[in-house]
């Protein structure tokens, strides 16, 4: 498939796409072979490496789960915090010196105008470094689902240090309790900035929480949310007087009881006509336990939750039978559950829908599946922590490389979160457009080049060599082939694109696949560089091709 034909078939009217799966929530007790581990692995992590398909094609089903969902502190600890890799010795940073952490200095110094983005930039790069270098957990991958659904924009924010801790909130409760990290979010000073609840006041109530915080957050709009304008407002009075307090380390919030509207709420019949009373002094923070009970005491929230999980690490779309057979009885569970996002996350994943065939491969990458799974895939080196500014750049490269591409991590476009996990009809195609396809393109033949991907002298680029020892009949050109779009496409190919990907091997020579077996051979014999430049000068290319196909752009 060219390049023309693929956008085309990303463009509503003509797109052609597999049926959604139809399998419900018991427990998948099919075959387990590297199509469906790569399958689990690729809507759990950020690209997939050879070495963890083994590991978890060994466990089984219930252990490879399992061994995702072990996201403990032993296991997965969070890496040491972003770093002031910016500041000069002209012109220094006067909260931080160089090569320290910034993320507990005071917000109220000031520093020079530029170092505000300059800090901005170090926790995007240092938040794609944590996706690049990813255990083998769904760790990173639930972290940025929070971030997508308690959705803010660090352009809005501004505060480096609170989207640290934010991210950091999401990331240590991103398999704990929803109820919990709900409350969590609604007191946190990067969401009470964002969304205004720092100027939420008795005489002056601000609806801009409440109204997401049901709509977005918790109730959601599914059809049987039925919510009014009026329990918007009760919400607004619930949610006054909570404040930043940017004097402690890390900032943090407090509440000021003389902002707080002290009287009854009423809530519609939506939410069975619930009363929270009106409490004075410090007890009126304690309304917002009894709002975020309310909200979790409704089905809808369990539903709306649900919903976005499916669409996330599943399917865009959402039929009738999904909603009846997968959807309702998960949220079921979801809520009966106290609502566990471990359990909830387990079910779904260990169930018979996740793996159904039609479930394989049928939507599109985000930008950071691909951008980070490039990286991962095919083992580009990255600068250790020995060479810090270089890590950072490198980090920097990808991190670009995804916004280029229509995701710009930490700043999704609204409070929705990015469009292509909830914008009817467009949905995933959203992220292929012809300028995003057209980076993608020009990120493959750069990363693939023998230059790479450059930026302030530190170079991003594959050696193919890494990649093929992934290969485990290397000198046979068939096996090449097929083991490397097994791996990279996780969909089997026709004959006819076997031996199409087959010819950069062969070199079109009248050997056929004995030439490729020769110098293979060669090169075991006597590794050499000549010898490995004959192997490299044709495997290169086939890989680059593999990428730059359509197949490559799916999950």
């Amino acid at each position: 498939m060219n390049r023309a034909e693929f956008l085309s078939k990303f463009k509503p009217q003509k797109i052609v796409e597999k049926k959604p799966p139809l399998g419900g929530l018991e427990t998948y007790s099919g075959v387990w072979t590297q199509k469906q581990v790569i399958h689990l692995l690729r809507r759990t992590t950020f690209g997939v490496k050879k070495a963890e398909v083994d590991a978890l094609l060994a466990l089984g089903m219930n252990g490879a789960v399992n061994a995702l969902l072990d996201n403990s502190a032993t296991k997965d600890p969070i890496p040491s915090p972003p770093l002031n890799l910016y500041s000069t010795t002209a012109l220094p940073d006067p909260t931080t010196p160089y090569g320290q952490t910034f993320v507990d200095a005071n917000p109220l110094t000031v520093i020079p105008p530029e170092y505000y983005q300059a800090r901005i930039n170090m926790v995007k790069a240092w938040w794609t470094g944590n996706m690049i270098h990813q255990k083998l957990t769904i760790t990173e991958k639930m972290t940025l689902f929070w971030f997508n659904h308690f959705a803010i924009e660090a352009d809005t924010v501004q505060i480096a240090q609170g989207i640290y801790y934010y991210y950091k909130l999401l990331r240590d409760n991103s398999l704990g309790n929803f109820k919990t990290l709900t409350k969590l979010v609604s007191v946190n000073p990067a969401m009470l900035l964002y969304l205004n609840g720092n100027k939420n006041s008795k005489n002056a109530p601000d609806e801009n929480y409440g109204r997401e915080l049901q709509e977005l957050f918790t109730i959601g709009k599914g059809p049987d949310s039925k919510y009014t304008e009026d329990d918007v407002k009760a919400a607004a009075k619930v949610l006054t007087g909570f404040r930043i307090n940017p004097l402690t380390v890390p900032i943090s919030y407090y509440f000021d009881p003389s902002q707080h509207d002290t009287s009854d709420k009423t809530f519609s019949s939506f939410y069975n006509n619930k009363k929270i009373s009106g409490k004075l002094f410090q007890a009126g923070e304690q309304e917002l336990d009894d709002l975020i009970t309310m909200l979790m005491d409704n089905i809808e929230t369990a539903r709306h939750i649900c919903r976005k999980f499916y669409q996330y690490f599943l399917y865009y779309e959402i039929t009738p039978e999904a909603d009846a057979n997968v959807i309702l009885p998960l949220a079921d569970f979801f809520k009966s559950s106290g609502y566990d996002i471990k359990l909830t996350i387990e079910k779904l994943l260990k169930s018979a829908h996740f793996y159904e065939e039609a479930s394989i491969g049928c939507v599109i990458k985000s930008p950071l599946d691909y951008s980070v799974g490039l990286c991962k895939e095919f083992a580009i080196a990255i600068p250790d922590n020995t060479q810090k500014e270089a890590q950072y750049v490198s980090w920097g490269i990808v991190t670009t490389l995804a916004a280029s591409q229509g995701q710009n991590l930490a700043d999704p476009p609204v409070v929705s979160g990015w469009q292509a996990w909830y914008q009817f009809p467009q949905f995933h195609r959203i992220w292929i457009n012809a300028d995003t396809l057209g980076n993608k393109n020009k990120t493959a033949e750069a990363i693939f080049s023998s230059n790479g991907v450059v930026l302030l002298n530190v170079a991003l680029k594959i050696d193919v060599f890494k990649f093929f020892e992934n290969i485990s009949d290397k000198e046979n050109a068939t096996a090449v082939v097929t083991e490397s779009v097994a791996l990279l496409y996780n969909y089997p190919l026709s004959t006819t694109s076997i031996n199409y990907f087959k010819n950069y091997l062969t070199g079109g020579n009248a050997m056929g696949e004995t030439y490729w077996t020769q110098i293979v051979l060669a090169y075991k014999n006597d590794p050499n560089a000549t010898n490995k430049s004959q192997i490299e000068t044709r495997l290169r290319p086939m890989l680059k091709e593999i990428v730059s196909q359509a197949e490559y752009h799916l999950s």
